[in-house]
């Protein structure tokens, strides 16, 4: 059996990553998700959230805001809708970005809202702050 699977993280501004992993954890629309070499195939939506992969250098972050992920058994290929690498977060940024979201909840004629997309900006805001925290990062 392989220890090793090829990974291509692409968004839609570049190629954040493409290399062999040793595992994979991904954000996945029903829950997370851990991938190793010769998972079965499987094609999946991915939700805001952190994106974590073991190289033989270490384990590396990236925050995805939604897309979808296609495993293969020695290929996975992740389509971010936006994809940050963990050390480009920035806290201030995030929380400001929540705040907007809760704000625009409060107080607005509920006909001249879009739940959606403020759900969306208020769920990758979230994810942002919580990976955040997770990985130790202080703010800027």
């Amino acid at each position: 059996m392989a220890s090793t699977m090829h990974l291509d993280v692409v968004s839609a501004e570049s190629s954040l990553f493409s290399g062999d992993v040793q595992e994979l954890f991904a954000p996945g629309e029903m829950g997370s998700l851990g991938i190793l070499p010769q998972h079965t195939q499987l094609i999946t939506t991915l939700k805001a959230g952190e994106l974590r992969y073991v190289t033989e250098d270490g384990e590396v972050s990236l925050f995805v805001a939604g897309g979808v992920m296609e495993v293969q058994p020695s290929v996975v290929t992740v389509l971010a809708d936006t994809a940050i690498r963990a050390e480009d977060l920035d806290a201030e940024a995030a929380e400001a970005a929540q705040q907007r979201a809760e704000d625009a909840l409060k107080g607005k004629d509920p006909e001249d809202l879009d739940y959606e997309a403020i759900r969306i900006e208020l769920d990758a805001a979230q994810a942002q702050i919580e990976m955040i925290h997770r990985i130790g990062k202080t703010l800027r």
